[in-house]
């Protein structure tokens, strides 16, 4: 995406437009799975600085809007992409921590049909396979 499309997108969200929030979007758009962290040393690369703080403030409002997804694996920290709507779910390696998409099994929101919703209606699903990448199948 584009920083036009970026600001149209933050605007249809009725969110103001800053250049914090541009660089938060831009940064994960170019390393999806990324985690706080990186996105912080990204944006202080690209800004000059930024708070820890106000890039928390900018995930949690972005993931909040639906702009971005937050992948939470356990025992490893949340992750974000812009790959919104789709309810795909996610390979995470127990070594290394690389998390890579997985489409749908079924093609079709929510992808698994639990045995019982126990009255709930059911949204999306969150799958996480666990395992070990090749990268690090090979060392």
């Amino acid at each position: 995406m584009s920083a036009t499309q970026f600001e149209q997108l933050l605007r249809d969200n009725n969110l103001r437009v800053t250049a914090t929030r541009l660089a938060v979007m831009n940064c994960v758009a170019e390393h999806p799975h990324t985690n706080a962290d990186n996105v912080l040393k990204q944006v202080r690369a690209q800004l000059g600085t930024a708070s820890v703080q106000a890039i928390y403030d900018v995930l949690h409002t972005l993931a909040k809007a639906k702009i971005l997804n937050c992948v939470e694996p356990a025992g490893h920290p949340a992750r974000y992409e812009l790959r919104v709507g789709d309810n795909h779910h996610h390979a995470v390696c127990r070594s290394c921590g690389l998390v890579e998409d997985v489409d749908c099994a079924v093609g079709y929101a929510p992808c698994l049909t639990p045995s019982t919703d126990h009255g709930f209606e059911i949204e999306s699903a969150e799958v996480l396979y666990w395992g070990t990448c090749a990268s690090c199948l090979s060392t």
